[in-house]
């Protein structure tokens, strides 16, 4: 049985990097591919991913509009890091236009598979977390359709990378965060940003990665050159590693790909703060459980990294 995945994305180059290690596996099936601005704004977003799909010959995977700011509203800034279009800021005149967008909505598709599916479909989620808020509130009986909801977002150390204690996806919508977090009770699993600075990948190994000699590999280190310069001149992650190659989004779809490649989780509560003037958006880690919470998450802790690296360079292939 092929794991069924529904993504949704902001797609920034590290979303490209998660969706082409699921494309490429032939143990999963990408149902579809939910779109919402973050890492740029949702037109270029949803175009982003029409790029990846096209690169990767899968354009009959159907892609979805969706949220195109947050819940409470205001600018989408976007991140730096990839680029203003989030890919690199590369020209592509061959990208397949935007006439390719499916007409139904990223949330109405998220409900739709949810029921045609249910109980088989993982929902793995790398941007924003606004589609998924919007979902279980135009159906509070989603989570119990879903087999299983991967994120990639929060903090479990309050060290930010946007804020001072906030991670990007969770501080771009904290109103969402704390919806899902919250009110999603089918098993939860949270890659966390000191998660993903804890496994890190070499340089070395990213060089060997985009070197190989595909059409894949081209695109990729065409659209990684300005994020891989980033983060090399970058000082604001944590830890020690100056000079790791890290593919955030990459590890939440490695969770939901193979079962074996997270290790070790601690099984806990979590929510968001939405009030403090530092802190809002940071994901709250109840380690002595005082808020009660029976839908625990499983936060991830530790990983597989040489199953992680053979997922990444067959993504590649």
């Amino acid at each position: 049985m092929k794991k069924l995945l529904l993504v949704d994305v902001d797609c920034g180059v590290d979303d490209a990097q998660a969706i082409m290690m699921a494309l490429a596996s032939p143990h999963v099936e990408v149902l579809g591919i939910t779109c919402c601005y973050g890492n740029s704004l949702l037109e270029n977003t949803c175009r982003n991913v029409l790029r990846v799909l096209y690169v990767c010959n899968k354009l009959e995977i159907p892609v979805y509009p969706g949220a195109s700011s947050p819940i409470l509203g205001g600018p989408v800034e976007g991140a730096l890091y990839h680029g203003k279009d989030g890919l690199g800021d590369v020209p592509d005149p061959s990208a397949p236009g935007l006439e390719l967008l499916q007409e139904e909505h990223a949330v109405h598709a998220i409900l739709r598979t949810a029921n045609e599916r249910q109980g088989q479909v993982s929902l793995v989620a790398t941007g924003p977390l606004t589609n998924l808020a919007l979902a279980v509130k135009m159906d509070p009986t989603l989570p119990k359709k879903l087999k299983s909801v991967f994120i990639m977002g929060g903090n479990t150390e309050s060290r930010g990378n946007t804020t001072v204690c906030g991670e990007f996806n969770f501080v771009s919508d904290p109103e969402a965060a704390y919806i899902v977090l919250n009110e999603y009770t089918c098993p939860t699993y949270i890659a966390a940003w000191e998660f993903t600075w804890s496994c890190p990948l070499s340089w070395e190994f990213y060089h060997e990665w985009v070197n190989q000699d595909t059409e894949k590999a081209k695109f990729m280190k065409k659209i990684s050159a300005h994020s891989v310069e980033y983060a090399k001149n970058s000082r604001e992650h944590p830890g020690e590693e100056e000079s790791a190659f890290i593919s955030c989004d990459s590890y939440a779809m490695a969770a939901a790909m193979d079962e074996n490649f997270v290790t070790e989780v601690t099984v806990i509560g979590v929510t968001v703060e939405l009030n403090g003037s530092l802190t809002r958006g940071m994901m709250v880690v109840d380690w002595t459980n005082k808020l009660k919470k029976e839908n625990k998450a499983f936060v991830m802790k530790n990983c597989d990294l040489g199953k992680f690296q053979s997922l990444m360079m067959a993504a590649l292939e």
